[in-house]
């Protein structure tokens, strides 16, 4: 990761990707990418011919009916969310804070950009007072807002947000003129499902919602960029698409044919993918459990996490402790845990929060092994988080928020 001012911590323009898996590639993947990367099959529109009807019955297999003339597909979610606002045009709202990409896209073409609070009990969603105000801020000021991205299961919180929040958010933003853009990325790597109601803005407003997922949320290595989107099956959402893939094309943003051909055996979830989305679920969740409780034991604070292969820690509980070793914000604060912890922990401003926010984003992935014999044993333990790698990566982790723990307590006033 690169900041573009090293002493100034001025405008981020590199953040960071999306939480890897951590994990070894499925065989059924590798062997679809080879096997295609032996043809010279470029083909109009980019990507493996079984792509659309794969990407439909993904969709469909969620709730979400769709027709090859009501999807897309392109290098990656970023690729997609740039061309969707071009194509709707006018002002982005977002929450705060929201996935490090998705304000990058809006502002490389002009767009003004405006963060929306989210509440107390999750992120990805916005309030929906705080979105009409704003809606209504802008308007007052001569902008024009067209979009709001939120994200359901979020990065980078972590958290899945209360059907009834979605409902109260939709409305809203239905009611102030706005297309949403809902990211369901995290939306397969729900922790638990059998407690969790994880509901798409599309199942309630399809005719207003674009669908776009990131198959390196549930399913390809990060290094292979593929993604999803699905429009509302109306004469605007067909205009829309139509608009989407010019600009893609424009772009060149093709996905390759052996990407796409393992994008295409992922999305038609044989065994081998649902059993290892399964496993990785469970790892991932069990090892997301255990950081959370090692950030809040040691002060800070943290909502648990629900989806994905992270979580969003808040450590102003501990700022006296940053201070000590000169840590005032949240590049400071990712410089110092990146450094301390030995993997990438990102900093609150990567996600459009405060840079003055003691926030970061941690990731599960990193602590699961340092080469394929350690991860493949992390899949397929029934006590993962005693194995001795697994065991020595949480323990590191705790011996540095501990550490942070007990400078802060030395810096309490006496009572």
């Amino acid at each position: 990761m690169r900041r573009t001012d090293p002493e100034g911590h001025g405008p981020v323009r590199f953040g960071p990707s999306l939480p890897g898996h951590g994990l070894p590639l499925l065989p059924g993947l590798s062997t679809a990418l080879a096997e295609a990367a032996t043809q010279d099959g470029a083909r109009p529109g980019g990507g493996a011919a079984t792509l659309p009807d794969a990407a439909c019955g993904y969709f469909t297999r969620r709730g979400l009916p769709a027709r090859p003339g009501t999807v897309a597909a392109a290098p990656g979610a970023p690729s997609l969310l740039l061309a969707v606002t071009a194509a709707l045009g006018g002002d982005v709202l977002v929450p705060r804070p929201c996935a490090a990409w998705w304000v990058p896209e809006a502002r490389v073409l002009g767009r003004s950009v405006y963060p929306v609070p989210t509440p107390a009990e999750c992120g990805g969603v916005p309030d929906p007072y705080a979105l009409l105000e704003t809606v209504r801020r802008i308007r007052a000021e001569g902008g024009d807002p067209r979009l709001l991205a939120l994200a359901v299961a979020d990065d980078p919180t972590g958290t899945v947000a209360p059907p009834e929040l979605v409902h109260e958010t939709v409305e809203a933003a239905a009611g102030a003129g706005l297309h949403l853009v809902s990211d369901e990325t995290w939306r397969d790597t729900v922790h638990r499902p059998d407690d969790t109601v994880l509901l798409s803005p599309a199942e309630m407003l399809p005719e207003r919602v674009t669908v776009i997922t990131d198959l390196a949320g549930p399913f390809l290595p990060t290094g292979w960029p593929a993604a999803l989107a699905r429009f509302p099956a109306t004469a605007e959402g067909t205009a829309l698409r139509a608009r989407v893939l010019d600009v893609l094309t424009a772009l060149g943003a093709r996905i390759a044919d052996p990407v796409a051909a393992a994008a295409a055996y992922a999305l038609d979830e044989p065994p081998e993918v649902t059993r290892r989305l399964a496993a990785a679920v469970a790892l991932h969740t069990r090892v997301a459990d255990a950081v959370h409780r090692t950030v809040v034991s040691a002060g800070a604070l943290s909502r648990p996490p629900r989806a994905g292969r992270h979580l969003y820690a808040d450590l102003a509980p501990l700022r006296s402790a940053l201070g000590a070793y000169g840590v005032g914000d949240a590049q400071e604060l990712e410089d110092f845990l990146t450094d301390r912890l030995g993997m990438p922990v990102p900093g609150a401003h990567r996600f459009g929060d405060d840079l003055a926010a003691l926030r970061v984003r941690l990731s599960t992935g990193p602590l699961l092994g340092t080469n394929t014999e350690e991860r493949t044993q992390s899949l397929r333990s029934a006590e993962p988080l005693e194995l001795p790698h697994l065991h020595r990566a949480l323990n590191h982790l705790r011996s540095v928020f501990d550490d942070l723990r007990d400078v802060a307590q030395r810096w309490e006033p006496p009572r």
